[in-house]
């Protein structure tokens, strides 16, 4: 059984990545949803006294609300499993990322907007935070996603060590779970007529890491990578973007540099970050 965890906080984005969860894992065999939401966690009050906390009160009521969203989903799915969980905790971020090990989860699927600096950091955050915890796949819901199926995702590559930087077994396990026709797309403003040896070198990489699956390759030289990537998501019908986040971009800042998390804020398709 895969488990998919889809944490809410009952806001219209992440309603909207409910839905879009759970039309998803009605085309996945054996897929349960685990449709999660912390509440937070009541301590003290202002001058240091406890407070008093009707814990389970508060949870019966975010019980209700997760069974309200579940209503939703079982519109539009209604044969998917779908498991209800609220829990009191002072930090969303380390409990879903506790639970995402516990259940051993295939992925997290998570919504986000907000394009703006001051959205990207009241909304955004979480999504990307949880992203660089490195637990498993997360799948970044845009705000106006609609599931179509899964028949085309776009794999985002620089070609550089691809047999060091890419997780053949984890980007396996997620392009399974679909089955997909899998176009491998470079973007680099420095691309002539002939490809490189050395592209060429990381192709042949490639190769070996995706036998089995359909697929193209695309070499485009553009300078502006998130407007490459955007029209090429509207040229190829693409369902879904593949990325894999790079190490050094976390170091000085989560994303700092990263194309994931440009693609993360400005793609109108969903993204999966898969780790090295």
């Amino acid at each position: 059984m895969k488990t998919f965890i889809v944490p809410t906080d009952f806001s219209d984005t992440s309603k909207n990545a409910a839905r879009y969860a759970a039309q998803l894992a009605a085309h996945v065999q054996e897929a349960k949803i685990i449709l999660y939401n912390v509440f937070d966690k009541i301590e003290t009050g202002s001058d240091g006294s406890p407070v008093y906390n009707d814990h389970e009160g508060r949870k019966h009521i975010m019980e209700l609300a997760l069974s309200s969203v579940r209503s939703e989903m079982h519109g539009l799915a209604p044969d998917v499993q779908i498991e209800l969980l609220a829990e009191e905790e002072s930090s969303f971020i380390d409990s879903l990322e506790r639970l995402a090990r516990r259940t051993e989860a295939s992925l997290i699927i998570m919504g986000i907007t907000g394009a703006s600096p001051i959205e990207q950091i009241f909304i955004g955050s979480n999504t990307l935070n949880m992203v660089s915890r490195n637990v498993c796949p997360v799948v970044i819901v845009p705000p106006n996603a609609n599931f179509t199926g899964i028949k085309n995702v776009a794999f985002t590559s620089d070609f550089k060590e691809v047999d060091k930087t890419t997780p053949a077994q984890p980007l396996r396990d997620v392009l399974d779970l679909f089955n997909p026709f899998v176009h491998i797309v470079n973007v680099d403003a420095e691309h002539y007529v002939e490809l490189t040896e050395e592209y060429k070198a990381e192709k042949a990489k490639l190769e070996v890491i995706l036998s089995g699956y359909e697929k193209e390759y695309y070499f485009m030289r553009q300078y502006d990578f998130i407007e490459a990537i955007n029209q090429f998501v509207d040229d190829y019908k693409i369902d879904m973007l593949v990325t894999i986040p790079k190490k050094h971009s976390f170091l000085g800042g989560l994303f700092k540099t990263s194309h994931t998390k440009k693609l993360a804020y400005h793609s109108h398709v969903p993204l999966i970050a898969v780790h090295e």
